[in-house]
């Protein structure tokens, strides 16, 4: 059997002021990093043996997965960092608040950009600040990289091709493996590891904090999928990620 831990990270900044925040790079609250100790103790008292995490390039999930390895005394394992498992780029959309933007452009279009499958946010422009190309970590990829804006289609887009090449393999290498990264960076890989249509995942919503546990069988076949935590609670947390971009 082959487990794979995805863990979306703990509580960010923004995530508390109910922001949008893609690439933008904020830290983690006291509840976050309360998150993310938890879910180590969780996969520490599960009996998960990693020898190889993933990450992506935003402090967030890098704090959380190294929050989580020290909980289980596992921060010597080997531990690869890649742009493609960022957050989907919210383009223009960055910084704002949920709730006061769909009040300003109604739930029913704040729910497309945040959990469609191809409706992206406006871009940024060339030349804003927040666009990703005078962020020095993304020096090395090309322009055609990176993005202005994102739909969860281009998320998928540019996480496959690291799936095939570097998580499927290593998870064929290793029993278990612990991808540490963002709520639809997740939502795309879930959707295609499940099959899941476009109008399944516009509803599916990954809490922060919780490991999400996939197994396959040897020849990584689906087998199933569960939260580590109590089902009513992660219920509960679904259902408030589900409502930020609520307007009140």
């Amino acid at each position: 059997m082959k487990r794979l831990v995805l863990l979306r990270h703990g509580e960010s900044l923004w995530n508390k002021e109910n922001r949008f925040t893609g690439w933008t790079d904020v830290p983690l609250t006291e509840q976050g990093i309360k998150e993310a100790k938890k879910a180590g103790q969780v996969l520490k008292k599960e009996g998960y043996k990693f020898k190889r995490a993933y990450t992506s390039y935003l402090t967030r999930a890098i704090k959380t997965l190294w929050l989580a390895l020290e909980e289980m005394d596992m921060m010597w394992i080997e531990e690869r960092k890649s742009w493609r498992l960022n957050e989907k780029h919210y383009g223009n959309l960055q910084g704002l608040n949920k709730a006061e933007t769909a009040k300003k452009f109604g739930e029913e279009q704040v729910t497309l950009w945040r959990r469609s499958f191809d409706v992206p946010p406006e871009p940024l422009s060339d030349d804003d600040k927040r666009n990703p190309k005078f962020d020095p970590r993304y020096a090395d990829l090309k322009p055609e990289e990176i993005p202005l804006t994102e739909s969860l289609k281009e998320v998928i887009d540019r996480m496959m091709p690291y799936w095939e090449s570097e998580i499927k393999p290593s998870l064929k290498e290793h029993d278990d493996l612990l991808v540490a990264a963002h709520g639809n960076s997740l939502r795309a890989l879930v959707m295609y590891l499940k099959g899941m249509s476009k109008e399944e995942i516009i509803k599916f919503n990954i809490p922060t904090g919780i490991p999400y546990v996939f197994e396959f069988d040897d020849n990584l076949n689906f087998v199933k999928d569960y939260f580590l935590g109590d089902p009513e609670e992660v219920k509960k947390l679904m259902e408030k990620v589900a409502n930020q971009a609520k307007a009140k």
